[in-house]
């Protein structure tokens, strides 16, 4: 991967707030962590965020209120919330509002990374599911060939519309 994960952890607790950041940092992610609903706004403003682990209560802005503010501004960020206080309720609730995942706290270590690696793995799909739609328009058509081009050489002129292309630049028929 050419550009580190950033992650952004929202909790108003400083020991978990320092040991997500802790164990994320560990696997090799950018994360930065702030302590209101407010300061995760601020900093989505400032920078591109992959995931944000949201808190659900915290002082000033709840995080049903912050979820909802980071999908309509910033829908490609997947959010994660982490609650001390799980509800069926609560977990309907943020799952429609677009969080990828909602857990009840005490979260481990391995828990929190396992839900950034499951909520960037999720976004890597449904960007490339963006880009192959035929919603997508050229520019991501060409996007595609391109790369194809790039890294496997062009398919032959002659070939038709069942011709895979081979490393090597040649192409040939599917199921020859």
């Amino acid at each position: 991967m050419s550009e580190q994960t950033k992650v952004l952890v929202v909790d108003d607790d400083e020991v978990v707030r320092l040991s997500y950041q802790r164990s994320l940092q560990a696997a090799r992610y950018n994360v930065e962590a702030v302590l209101s609903g407010e300061d995760a706004l601020q900093a989505l403003e400032q920078k591109r965020f992959d995931v944000v682990l949201l808190d659900l209560r915290m002082p000033g802005m709840d995080g049903m209120s912050v979820l909802q503010a980071i999908k309509r501004a910033w829908p490609k960020s997947e959010v994660v919330v982490i609650t001390g206080y799980p509800t069926v309720e609560s977990a309907k609730e943020a799952v429609r509002l677009g969080a990828y995942d909602y857990l009840a706290k005490p979260v481990g270590p391995a828990e929190v990374i396992n839900a950034a690696c499951g909520a960037i793995t999720q976004k890597k799909w449904a960007l490339r599911k963006d880009l192959s739609s035929p919603d997508a328009g050229v520019g991501a058509t060409n996007y595609w060939m391109n790369m194809q081009r790039r890294w496997l050489g062009p398919a032959s002129p002659d070939a038709g519309p069942d011709a895979t292309i081979d490393p090597y630049g040649e192409s040939s028929r599917l199921g020859s």
